[in-house]
């Protein structure tokens, strides 16, 4: 099993790191274009989502990702050092009374881009897949 890590302070501006990473992540893993764009959108969301949500852009805290090659599947591991969320707590985006909203879509969004996405202990972790074939 193949790993690679990294870790970036919770600063928005950090997206552009996560962004390389996985550009760099395409090539040596041979992501083809139909789940790039899928990967790419989910994992820069999941990565504001623990800089902005988890950390509460406290630069001072950290975003880790792990991008982990699994026989026929990609899966990457975002962890923040916030204070995790509740799931059930998370407005429905799709909802009438939410439509007009600007945010809240992230998860949504997350879940329909990844194949399998998994959130663990209370929150802080989130592990995203997707499947190679």
């Amino acid at each position: 099993m193949k790993s690679i890590k990294i870790s970036i302070p919770s600063l928005i501006e950090n997206i552009k790191v996560i962004e390389s990473f996985i550009d760099n992540a395409k090539d040596k893993f041979e992501i083809n274009d139909d789940i790039y764009g899928n990967i790419m959108i989910s994992v820069t969301e999941c990565i504001s989502n623990a800089i902005l949500h988890g950390n509460r852009s406290d630069k001072n805290k950290l975003v880790h990702l792990e991008l982990m090659m699994e026989e026929d599947q990609l899966k990457f591991i975002i962890e923040d050092e916030g204070e995790g969320f509740d799931l059930q707590e998370l407005q429905d985006p799709t909802a009438p009374e939410n439509i007009e909203k600007p945010g809240g879509r992230g998860i949504f969004l997350i879940r329909h881009l990844s194949d399998d996405v998994k959130f663990e202990e209370g929150g802080k972790k989130t592990v995203l897949s997707f499947y190679m074939e």
